[in-house]
């Protein structure tokens, strides 16, 4: 036996002793160790592409959950055309009767017709619905229409000269443009 690495002396050739060679010890360890690392790859692998799939996951959810909120913006704002296609002829009904009483003795009445039209313009105003005036602006196609054009002395050419009808827009969404009577070139006659 070998003193200094405490294994069996084995007979060599010429008769001297030595150590004894290991017979598939270390074959056994690097076949463990090989399978240990193809096993340790095959996990590693396999986390990987479940946190992938994790990752597609959480982003399929948050496309998900930015659809529905763009779906219900656009719900609840249908819903508020519609109501306000319903109230925008009373409002102008309102402001047409209180143009026609402007000479009307009973100040009662004309004051409840004009509490009645505050009242609907602060309700379309908290549905964030924005009245067009625009009596003296440049005419804009975009957000008024021209019902007709007349020469103007002072007027700037273009701009409005007077409002038939105010318009209507929610946000950025026009729900009826202001008709409108647009400044002309002045008779030079």
């Amino acid at each position: 036996m070998s003193e200094q690495s405490g294994e069996p002396d084995q007979e060599v050739p010429g008769g001297q002793a030595g150590p004894q060679p290991e017979t598939g010890g270390d074959t056994a360890e690097a076949e463990g160790s090989e399978s240990l690392e193809a096993a340790l790859a095959a996990a590693e692998a396999r986390a990987e592409e479940h946190w992938n799939k994790y990752l597609r996951s959480v982003a399929e959810l948050d496309n998900m959950r930015k659809r529905l909120a763009r779906e219900v913006d656009s719900a609840r704002r249908a819903g508020i055309e519609k109501a306000a296609a319903e109230f925008l002829p009373v409002a102008d009904s309102l402001e047409l009767a209180l143009e026609s009483a402007a000479g009307v003795a009973d100040e009662g009445l004309l004051e409840g017709q004009q509490a009645t039209l505050r009242l609907l313009l602060s309700a379309l105003q908290r549905l964030e619905i924005e009245q067009i005036d625009p009596c003296g602006a440049p005419f804009d196609p975009q957000l008024h229409e021209a019902m007709s054009m007349q020469p103007a002395g002072e007027a700037v050419p273009g701009s409005v000269l007077a409002v038939l009808q105010k318009g209507y827009r929610l946000g950025e969404r026009l729900l009826r443009p202001a008709r409108v009577v647009v400044a002309g070139e002045p008779d030079t006659h």
